[in-house]
């Protein structure tokens, strides 16, 4: 499965309710840096019950202007959360579904590496 095909799949928790849908993949970058780059590991996905569209950068905490684009944004994604890959049950052509007692945290990041807030 390519990144891609996860993109916008239907979320369903371990009774069969739908929760949102795969708006975003997060890697981190944990290993030793090899010829070009250090390898990536895919650590969890961002889940919106509303929408399945890109944040478009907005979902990071230092980014808020122009103003209506910010407003819109944050409100297409109101209740986004992140789950860890941990979380994943499993994957379908069709969706995926979360383990029993899944966690969801604040999708949102915080300021970019070198900036302030």
């Amino acid at each position: 499965m390519i990144l891609n095909d996860l993109l916008g799949l239907d979320v369903f928790d371990d009774h069969g309710e739908r929760v949102g849908s795969v708006l975003d993949a997060r890697f981190v970058i944990d290993g030793r840096p090899g010829q070009t780059l250090a390898e990536a590991r895919l650590d969890g996905l961002v889940i919106s019950p509303h929408s399945r569209h890109s944040y478009l950068g907005y979902e990071r905490m230092d980014m808020n202007s122009p103003a209506i684009i910010n407003a819109l944004l944050r409100w297409m994604h109101r209740g986004t959360f992140y789950v860890r890959w941990e979380a994943v049950q499993r994957i379908t052509e069709h969706d995926v579904h979360l383990r029993n007692g899944y966690r969801r945290f604040d999708a949102r990041l915080s300021a970019a590496p070198g900036t302030t807030s």
